[in-house]
């Protein structure tokens, strides 16, 4: 699967060696309680995490096959649940699934009666999701009690899946789409069944109704709600900005324009100062602009073949290498490549950022993001992934009824100033990752593919203006906007931290600093509390564990 958790790292300062020494940071099976309160004493948030204008902090990882995941609880079950802002609805496998992709899972134990599940339609409220790969996934929709970076929402509608080819690995368990409501198959099968995010934003349970996404290729990402991770966001007056595209409606279905997609509009891109300007596959419709969609679910970068190949001009010896749109470059191609939006801001990407791989039978010649796509109905253009969602800090606001449009930020984490990087940083990094990608490139030039533009999917008879501020579709109109069209007080936006420092005294009685990032600790995955199977599944440790309480205790935690 290709789209991708609240706990926390603790350290502990064994008291017997009186100080001597400084111990490294651990992860343990800790109790649901200390689980949940862990978070908030590393956001400075107050434990209690029912309540309204909440915030808080997840540590973000990576699977084996790309996905980015957070683990949630589910009605007290801790699960990994893929983060994806390209899709809105939040589902679990369940154990009334039993195909062989949901069997190599943790699932949703339906034999376990939760106190806080809540049937639908007696669990026969219908669902199905299906992905561009052409996978899916069918079940029924029901209610649970969901905390996810020690936010809590109750009654969450969420899909209860019985049936899936989607390919689950590193134990995620499903989807927790991040996307605007009318883009939801469940919210159109039961009443009052908002997407996640959007139940916090139209319920004012955040602080703000944003959240925000470092992504690394380790353990150190975060993920926030309601809040900004300033360990990341040093600067904040350095975000930029761009509002979210509205689409006219689908079909008669309604008859105003609204938000589908975390896109907005795409200024330029370039290779090594080389721009280009995007030409949109639908330019009226689309107000002559070209659209990204940025998303965390899709681990590459794709782009119209009318952008595509003049991007691949800028890149000697380059050349398209298969049906699906891939390219190839020389290994020791020494170029950024950079794409702008709103403002004109230059986000840029190393060649460790879009290079793949070499090709196992042509080593000399590399992979390369992004693909090039054939049209697409929706006037998507351009799909942005984790490729370029690593390079950037992430805040997602949801925008305010009557007053804040959807917006995104975008936060340089890539020098832009800074030189090339020299083709020995690219081979190491290759090699590290072990990136060679079994396959063999053809030995001719294939020629650029020819394709029909499918008509617009959009009523465009109902006009979508850029900038509009669609009403009672977006957060609660009791925020007082911070980020609209008008003025930005980013400032202003509540904040976390995914890092904290430790001052401890060493043997030579001074005091040494050391920083931390939270991090995923062990946790047992799909055993509700009280069962006797959680026993079988939980690390050893209960000991240290204590021990780390009675630290915690002890007031030493200096964040």
């Amino acid at each position: 699967m290709n789209r991708s958790a609240t706990v926390v790292l603790f350290l502990v300062l064994n008291f017997a060696l009186q100080f001597k020494t400084a111990l490294a940071a651990s992860t343990y099976n800790l109790p649901s309680t200390s689980l949940q309160d862990g978070p908030a004493l590393l956001a400075g948030q107050a434990s209690n995490s029912t309540a309204l204008n909440a915030f808080g902090i997840s540590p973000v990882s990576i699977a084996s096959d790309g996905t980015y995941y957070v683990v949630l609880q589910a009605g007290q079950i801790s699960f990994r649940a893929a983060l994806d802002t390209g899709s809105a609805d939040f589902w679990l496998t369940s154990t009334e699934c039993t195909t062989s992709t949901c069997m190599s899972v943790p699932r949703y134990p339906l034999t376990y009666a939760s106190p806080t599940f809540v049937s639908i339609n007696n669990n026969e409220t219908a669902f199905s999701v299906s992905y561009a790969d052409g996978t899916g996934a069918s079940g029924f929709v029901a209610r649970e009690t969901v905390e996810v970076s020690n936010v809590t929402v109750a009654n969450q509608a969420f899909g209860v899946v019985t049936n899936s080819n989607i390919t689950l690995v590193s134990e995620v368990s499903g989807i927790l789409g991040l996307g605007f409501s009318r883009q939801s198959e469940i919210s159109t099968r039961a009443a009052n069944a908002t997407p996640f995010f959007s139940t916090l934003a139209q319920q004012g349970i955040l602080e703000y109704p944003i959240f925000g996404l470092s992504l690394t290729r380790n353990t150190t990402g975060t993920f926030t709600l309601g809040a900004i991770d300033v360990s990341v966001v040093q600067n904040v007056s350095q975000v930029v900005w761009s509002e979210v595209v509205p689409f006219s409606p689908v079909g008669a279905q309604t008859n105003t324009s609204g938000y589908f997609f975390w896109a907005i509009r795409m200024s330029s891109f370039a290779v090594n100062g080389t721009q280009y300007t995007p030409q949109p596959t639908y330019p009226g419709p689309s107000d002559n602009s070209s659209i990204a969609l940025l998303d965390v679910g899709t681990p590459g970068l794709y782009g119209p073949y009318q952008d595509v190949t003049r991007l691949y001009s800028s890149f000697p010896s380059s050349r398209l290498v298969d049906e699906s749109g891939q390219w190839a470059i020389p290994c020791d191609s020494s170029a950024t490549m950079s794409f702008s939006f709103g403002d004109g801001t230059i986000f840029i990407l190393e060649p460790t950022d879009y290079i793949i791989g070499p090709a196992e039978g042509n080593p000399d010649l590399c992979l390369s993001w992004p693909k090039a796509s054939p049209p697409s109905a929706d006037g998507i253009d351009w799909l942005l992934g984790t490729p370029f969602l690593r390079t950037v800090y992430s805040i997602w606001s949801y925008g305010i009824d009557y007053q804040e449009p959807p917006m995104i930020g975008l936060y340089p984490r890539n020098n832009a100033s800074a030189p090339v990087q020299p083709f020995s940083v690219v081979e190491s990094s290759l090699s590290s990752e072990s990136a060679t990608v079994a396959t063999t490139l053809p030995n001719f030039v294939l020629s650029t593919p020819t394709y029909t533009t499918p008509s617009y999917a959009f009523n465009t008879s109902v006009p979508a203006v850029y900038g509009e501020i669609v009403q009672s579709e977006l957060a609660t109109s009791t925020y007082s906007p911070l980020i609209g069209t008008l003025a930005v007080n980013a400032t202003a936006l509540p904040q976390v931290t995914g890092a904290y420092t430790l001052f401890v005294t060493n043997s030579n009685g001074a005091v040494v600093t050391s920083t931390y990032h939270i991090s995923q600790p062990l946790v047992t995955l799909g055993v509700p509390p009280g069962w006797s199977s959680a026993a079988s599944r939980t690390a050893p440790g209960v000991g240290l564990a204590i021990s780390i309480l009675i630290t915690l205790a002890a007031g030493i935690w200096i964040i």
